[in-house]
């Protein structure tokens, strides 16, 4: 009966055969959460037994029977996890929470399985000493470079005290790394500040508040006005809500996130994870965990990313000096009798604007329809690329707010399917992203199409308004949209090197580079047109946006480079013990002179970045400061020809973009530009010189 049973429920599973469905996207109509755990723990046997036939490959090791079979193995493991992944991101439940936690030990302990094989090691080993000789692709030797470095940094030299260590290590940073996460999920959707006197809504424009009711609505108190910790809520209200106290309480709420004791504080979490990591860092032969991560990176050691942050600092922080000056003198002349404080900043600097520029963003507003700021996206790619985007409504999805579109070459040939899902919800993790359902490859002539989803945190519709975005929801949008051309026309063999499977301080190049065209006079004409009327943004509005593009960069600047520095300083501790994590910060921030006014751009606590993933940003927050030298410096490629200069849109795509990690990123970069980048146009774009 049991047997009969199990084997309907395979039977049932939509992992346990194709997908039947337009271009091979997951089924996500048919796809029922208990389909993954069944589904992951067969890829995990599968998997298993797959690299144990090559351990036991009696025949000398080659590139084929070694590197290209690791290469094939896995593929339901990999199916079942990019979908999973992808919707308990962008969609999650208790159960997919529960699913979480039960698979991540299980995942971590095959990885130190096959990282740690001692037999499969000496057979990587032996064909990347023999990658000289043979007739290797520059492709095919990078392939193998990573995958002996992969195997040396994953504990492959280890004795097997070391190695039964570092699992334990490996698993414990696991979980927590899960639980960090959760409980910034969770203190997210927790906390709700609730208006009931109208009079509390001063300054706040129409389109806000209409949202602050429609949220409202949605949490059962109709009639009043609720904001949340999600950024399309709360930044509008500390920027333009008169009632300062009601300003610093919400933004108080947003910096103490995870740090309010209880079961959601992740002071402790943070702890255990920095110090596990330096223990892992030490048994594998480094100093911190910042030279472990920093090794295949660009940066390649932290002397060389504090370089950077440190010569970025000196200006951006004079720069924020003068921009608080700027703000205390409105203050003043207003007959405010106090001193500027962070929740002050975003409120006076929008005053600032006003009077310097005459400009203020919600004269903007009404240009930036989502729906026309992603069409302009597409037809800054299309005009750049030739590709084109059209939406299939006959093609699955996770989530009704998830839109499919179908990317093809410009003479019709599929390039790959984009998902963008653009809008709040509980179920949904801050912030905004790229990732993959299915990475493209060609194993075998077998050309595997993208599968890409670009995941954001916009303004909702509110009322009968649409959804009408932010300057920097509209930076964003193009910012998550260049991540997804680099996986949309990545034209690569093997899985491991391609799309955005690059060095983590290069992959933020294709991305970075996109978000330059967003608001260039000549791409505003194509996209940004009133929603109600459809006329153009007016060239006075335009001249605006361009004479204030350097505005506000000083508190920009310091509260990203204050993040990345506290990133680094976390992640080249030395010692084995576990910081009080307030009081590190704390010293952190002071001894780098970070001035009140500003808040760190991730406090510890809700740092998701670097403490949220097993890897993800740790040691690598820098890594976007790093990539906006490469992109400013590549964009004036660009502006030394055209904006849509054919020759050099075509060599950034031939060079970068659809290179994925097949070679080193600077020769990659060397290819496209002819000379490594320079700092200068950097900081002439962010007015620091």
């Amino acid at each position: 009966m049991g047997t009969t049973a199990n084997a309907e429920q395979s039977a049932a599973n939509p992992f346990f055969s194709e997908f039947k469905t337009p271009f091979g996207v997951p089924p996500f109509d048919k796809i029922k959460d208990g389909d993954y755990l069944p589904a992951i723990k067969k890829g995990i046997e599968e998997k298993q037994k797959e690299v144990q036939a090559i351990v036991n490959n009696t025949e000398k090791p080659t590139f084929e029977n070694t590197i290209v079979a690791m290469e094939k193995s896995g593929k339901l493991l990999t199916k079942v996890l990019l979908t999973f992944s992808n919707v308990s991101s962008a969609n999650t439940n208790p159960e997919l929470q529960k699913i979480e936690e039960e698979m991540t030990p299980l995942l971590s302990k095959l990885s130190d399985e096959v990282n740690m094989n001692p037999k499969l090691f000496q057979r990587v080993k032996a064909v990347y000493e023999s990658r000289e000789k043979g007739n290797f692709t520059t492709e095919q030797k990078k392939l193998i470079s990573d995958y002996y470095k992969g195997f040396a940094r994953g504990g492959a030299n280890l004795n097997d005290a070391q190695k039964t260590e570092l699992s334990k290590i490996n698993e414990e940073i696991s979980m927590l790394t899960l639980q960090f996460g959760k409980n910034v999920l969770d203190e997210t959707n927790k906390y709700k500040m609730v208006i009931d006197n109208k009079a509390d809504l001063a300054g706040l424009p129409e389109s806000v508040i209409m949202g602050a009711a429609d949220e409202a609505k949605e949490a059962g108190m109709e009639g009043k006005w609720v904001f949340t910790l999600a950024k399309p809520s709360f930044l509008p209200f500390i920027q333009y809500a008169e009632n300062r106290e009601l300003r610093k309480k919400i933004l108080t709420a947003y910096n103490m996130m995870g740090n309010n004791g209880g079961e959601l504080d992740n002071n402790k979490v943070a702890a255990k994870i920095a110090n596990l990591r330096l223990k892992k860092a030490n048994i594998l032969g480094y100093k911190t965990w910042a030279d472990y991560c920093l090794e295949p990176n660009m940066a390649k050691t932290p002397d060389k990313v504090y370089e950077l942050l440190n010569k970025l600092w000196t200006p951006a922080l004079a720069n924020a000096k003068k921009e608080v000056a700027a703000m205390q003198e409105i203050i003043n002349k207003e007959g405010g009798k106090f001193k500027l404080e962070a929740w002050d900043w975003a409120y006076y600097a929008e005053k600032v604007k006003k009077a310097k520029y005459d400009l203020d963003e919600e004269q903007l507003r009404p240009y930036f329809k989502l729906e026309n700021v992603r069409d302009g996206a597409f037809a800054v790619a299309t005009k750049l690329y030739g590709i084109t985007f059209t939406e299939r409504k006959d093609i699955p999805a996770y989530h009704p707010d998830a839109k499919a579109f179908e990317v093809k070459e410009a003479d019709g040939k599929h390039i790959g399917i984009l998902y963008m899902d653009f809008f709040p919800r509980a179920s949904k993790r801050g912030g905004a992203w790229m990732s993959a359902y299915r990475d493209q490859s060609n194993l075998d002539g077998n050309y595997i199409t993208p599968v890409i989803c670009n995941v954001c945190n916009f303004s909702k519709p509110a009322g009968d308004n649409p959804s009408l975005l932010s300057v920097d929801e509209v930076e964003t949008l193009f910012h998550e949209f260049g991540h997804a051309l680099h996986g949309l026309l990545s034209n690569n063999t093997y899985p491991s090197v391609s799309s955005t499977a690059v060095a983590q301080d290069f992959v933020e190049l294709p991305s970075q580079i996109m978000e330059n065209w967003a608001l260039e006079p000549e791409v505003l004409k194509m996209y940004a047109k009133n929603w109600k009327t459809g006329a153009p943004m007016p060239d006075d509005l335009i001249q605006k946006i361009k004479n204030s593009s350097k505005f506000n960069q000083g508190f920009v600047t310091v509260e990203y480079l204050s993040a990345a520095i506290l990133d680094m300083d976390f992640h080249t501790i030395n010692t084995d013990k576990e910081v009080d994590v307030q009081k590190f910060e704390k010293a952190s921030l002071d001894k780098m002179g970070l001035i009140p006014e500003i808040v760190v751009r991730y406090r510890s606590t809700y740092f998701r970045h670097i403490f949220g993933d097993p890897v993800g940003y740790s040691a690598g927050y820098y890594s976007y400061i790093w990539a906006a030298v490469l992109d400013a410096d590549a964009f004036e490629a660009f502006k030394e020809t055209s904006l849509f200069d054919k020759k050099t849109a075509e060599s950034f795509r031939k060079n970068v973009i659809s290179k994925g990690g097949t070679d080193e990123p600077m020769t990659l970069y060397k290819n496209f530009r002819g000379a490594e980048p320079k700092i200068e146009p950097l900081l002439k774009r962010r007015g620091l010189k």
